[in-house]
């Protein structure tokens, strides 16, 4: 293979911004148009469906290169439990955050006009728009039930990812999985989207999140009632994603037939030969 084919680290970095920035711009996106257009231009089935189609677009741009973590909890979860380097994780995780904040950044440019519309003073209103909310920000739902969503949200997401990607348990071809992958999405964001609004995802709630602080928006770092809330997002997601993929090692893995694996769980399945091990795929 040429060195302008290799899966070296910058590649692969590039790979995971290129791919969040890709999910964040519909998934962002779509919450921008239903909340700007006061439920004429969408509605939750709208955002739920605009993010899982976003997490396939952007599985579909980077699986090949990075494995399509897109997600520090993939990310981290793949690495606790050895499918993933460690020296790599902080690497992935800041190139998805800025991946994140960049698409933020164009879609509040591109949106700019009519949020101004509806919400000039930029207040919590449309600070959904790039940030998660408990409750999102209609409910009041305490923190501590936030961030347990948030846990169990990720924990299902990381053990439904390692399921349909791991090789030995009839994994879905490759051109397939992505598309797997982004209904887990839909799903959680129909089931689990009151208490916290479904952000499962640190870099996807962050990124944006200070796209927002920098351009307007006050509040940002906090919920409806003025309690720092930006934390409940990363935390839970880190601690859920383990605790997903330790459930489905544990629970699953350990009881599925020794045959030959090709690939890691975690990893979407491509048809190249496997000649060494690699990074997860996800959302």
């Amino acid at each position: 293979m040429s060195i302008l084919g290799r899966r070296t680290l910058v590649g692969e970095l590039v790979a995971e911004f290129v791919g969040t920035m890709i999910l964040i711009l519909f998934g962002v996106g779509v919450v921008a148009q239903v909340v700007t257009g006061k439920g004429a231009l969408g509605d939750h089935d709208s955002i739920a469906w605009a993010w899982g189609l976003g997490v396939v677009l952007g599985v579909y741009t980077a699986a090949r290169i990075s494995g399509a973590h897109l997600n520090p909890a993939v990310t981290l979860a793949l690495a606790v439990f050895r499918r993933f380097e460690w020296r790599k994780v902080l690497p992935f995780a800041l190139a998805q955050t800025a991946g994140a904040f960049v698409a933020a950044l164009l879609v509040r440019w591109v949106y700019s006009e009519a949020i101004a519309a509806v919400d000039p003073g930029h207040t919590i209103a449309t600070q959904g728009i790039f940030s998660t909310l408990p409750g999102n920000g209609a409910l009041n739902v305490g923190l501590g039930t936030a961030l347990l969503d948030q846990v169990v949200g990720t924990a299902i997401l990381l053990f439904l990812i390692m399921a349909v990607t791991d090789p030995r348990n009839n994994a879905p071809v490759a051109w397939l999985a992505p598309f797997i992958v982004g209904l887990i999405v839909v799903a959680i964001g129909m089931a689990w989207g009151t208490n916290a609004g479904y952000a499962i995802n640190p870099a996807r709630d962050f990124g944006p999140r200070l796209a927002s602080f920098l351009t307007g928006y006050g509040t940002a770092f906090q919920d409806q009632n003025g309690a720092l809330y930006f934390w409940v997002p990363i935390i839970g997601p880190l601690v859920g994603g383990v605790l997903g993929a330790g459930a489905y090692i544990a629970l699953i893995e350990r009881f599925l037939p020794a045959e030959q694996e090709q690939s890691e769980p975690g990893r979407i399945p491509t048809d190249e030969p496997r000649t060494r091990p690699t990074a997860v795929a996800h959302p």
